[in-house]
């Protein structure tokens, strides 16, 4: 297969999954194996070409946080979206001092996939007919934070599952909870890949070089990607539960955990 048309597939699958809660890493790890593995560098950079793009998504809610310093609502979601941020980078710093590295093996994505789904099904049944709410306390903003340091351990957790499960268990309406788990996800994952990127190309000058040309490709069809799925999303659990994706990762990490198996 022709490296564009790989790396091209391989920006589809990061545009699809890297928000949706159903791990990108799960399926990035299979389409890998037939699509071939790419460098620390490469796999960042395009995972923040398509955190980038769901920022047009949000209009009014950026406008409010850059310029609605005066409207007390817009300060508080900025503090506990600040607040969630630190405690994860504050997380995601000790793992660094610890040398934490994410285990690449199937079996525990397949379990975390697993495991993930049966808790969205059973969440979704509790929540039938309960009054959901819109705002985001500051208890609800931690758990987030807790949620990212979760999906930062243990691979296959994915980030926007992780968070928007814990939302949901705390009553938190679908739409607002997406939107602040989108929101929160994104400096986190532009200040953890603007880290690596930094640390790719200052401490390993010797590496093999990079073809800028496919990553740039990748990146630009992740983020179109990336761009078109959470627009999709946004108005799909406005009449819709997570119970779908919760089916579709348990049949999916079923399926890894029979291919680990096997």
């Amino acid at each position: 297969m022709p490296d564009w048309i790989a790396v091209i597939l391989l920006g589809i699958i990061e545009g699809i999954t890297e928000f949706l809660p159903v791990s990108s890493t799960g399926h990035l790890l299979i389409a890998e194996r037939w699509l071939g593995a790419h460098s620390d560098l490469f796999n960042v950079v395009i995972q923040c070409g398509a955190v980038i793009a769901v920022l047009p998504l949000f209009p009014e809610r950026c406008r409010q946080l850059f310029f609605g310093w005066r409207d007390p609502r817009s300060r508080d979601f900025f503090l506990k979206l600040s607040a969630a941020f630190l405690l994860t980078g504050a997380g995601g710093w000790l793992l660094e001092k610890k040398h934490f590295k994410l285990p690449e093996k199937i079996l525990p994505v397949a379990l975390a996939l697993i495991i993930g789904g049966v808790l969205f099904v059973v969440v979704e049944r509790w929540l039938r007919k309960r009054e959901l709410k819109a705002e985001i306390t500051w208890i609800v903003a931690l758990l987030v934070g807790a949620g990212q340091l979760l999906a930062a351990v243990f691979p296959g957790t994915s980030r926007s599952g992780a968070t928007i499960l814990l939302m949901l268990g705390c009553g938190i309406g679908r739409p607002a909870a997406t939107e602040f788990s989108f929101l929160v996800g994104v400096p986190t994952m532009l200040a953890a890949g603007g880290l690596k990127i930094f640390k790719a190309l200052s401490h390993a000058p010797d590496a093999a070089p990079e073809n800028w040309g496919l990553l740039a490709l990748c990146t630009g069809v992740s983020a179109v990607v990336s761009f078109l799925a959470v627009k999709w999303l946004l108005r799909y659990v406005r009449t819709h539960s997570f119970a779908g994706f919760g089916w579709y990762r348990i049949a999916f990490g079923a399926l890894l955990l029979g291919f680990f198996l096997g």
